[in-house]
Parts: structure tokens; C-alpha cells; sequence
């Protein structure tokens, strides 16, 4: 699984944004909305969320903080058209989620990752970051292709 070892590379700087590491985090919107009694900060319209080595774009992000305030993010979704971007990788989908407390990110609907070792593609990647495994499913009646370059 050596291919997907750099699917795996630009989603965990992903799940690190989702969680609010030590670095600073940096989020556009054209409206912001807090709901206390949810505990959920929504963010909708051209979102541009960006820390140090990564930029994500979507139509929309929801932030479930939980009771512990923004400190302790419970989940992180971006919906629509999704693009998570690093200096080497760009994914793509229509669904990003990002659980700290499973360390399970989901990337869905028509994903694809580059860099420039290739392309991968298909409706759905799972990365588990707990035990540092990577899983690209083809879904109902889909399948996952790669393309890769060789040198």
C-alpha cells in the first residue's frame, strides 16, 4: 500500500487544522453563525479555512465544539465542493468529516487526490490516523482508479 501512503500524507494535515493544533487557524466565510445551545459554529458561503501547510475550501463548515468551547472540537465537516490543499497534494470531494476523538477523517463523493506521483480516485476514503491505515472504497457499482507516474 505503498501508493497510498501520500493519501495519507495530506489528509492528516488536514485532521490536524480539525483539531485545532498549537498552530494557528485562520477561517473566511461570507457568514458565520454560533450557536451556544448547540455548540456548533457554522460557516457558510466561499469558506477558506488556512494553517501552516494546508488550505481547505467548501461551500460550508460545521464545527461541533462541545461543551469544552472551540478548544475541544467534537467534529469538523465541510461540505461542498471540498478541496484540501497542501505545497505537495490537492484532494478534492464533495464531504470532508474529521472525528479527533476517533481520529477517523472521511473524504467522499467524487474524490480525488494528486501529487506528483499520480492520481487516485473514487467515491470514498476513510484514513484512520490512530493506527495509520488508509482505506480508498469504490462504493456501490464504483471503483477506485490510480494512475501513477514512473520515472
Amino acid at each position: 500500500m505503498r501508493a497510498m501512503s501520500w493519501v495519507l500524507a495530506v489528509l492528516i494535515a488536514f485532521a490536524a487544522g480539525a483539531a485545532l493544533a498549537a498552530n494557528p487557524v485562520k477561517i473566511t466565510a461570507d457568514t458565520f453563525v454560533v450557536n451556544e445551545a448547540d455548540t456548533e459554529a457554522i460557516f457558510t458561503g466561499n469558506v477558506v479555512v488556512i494553517r501552516p501547510g494546508l488550505t481547505v475550501w467548501a461551500d460550508k463548515v460545521v464545527v461541533d465544539y462541545g461543551e469544552g468551547g472551540p478548544e475541544s472540537i467534537k467534529t469538523f465537516i465541510a461540505s461542498g465542493h471540498v478541496r484540501l490543499k497542501t505545497e505537495d497534494q490537492d484532494a478534492t470531494g464533495d464531504r470532508a468529516t474529521f472525528n479527533p476523538e476517533t481520529q477517523i477523517l472521511r473524504l467522499s463523493g467524487n474524490v480525488v487526490v494528486v501529487n506528483s506521483a499520480g492520481t487516485l480516485s473514487g467515491p470514498e476514503l476513510e484514513i484512520n490516523l490512530a493506527d495509520n491505515t488508509t482505506v480508498f472504497t469504490g462504493g456501490k457499482g464504483g471503483r477506485v482508479t490510480g494512475v501513477f507516474k514512473t520515472q
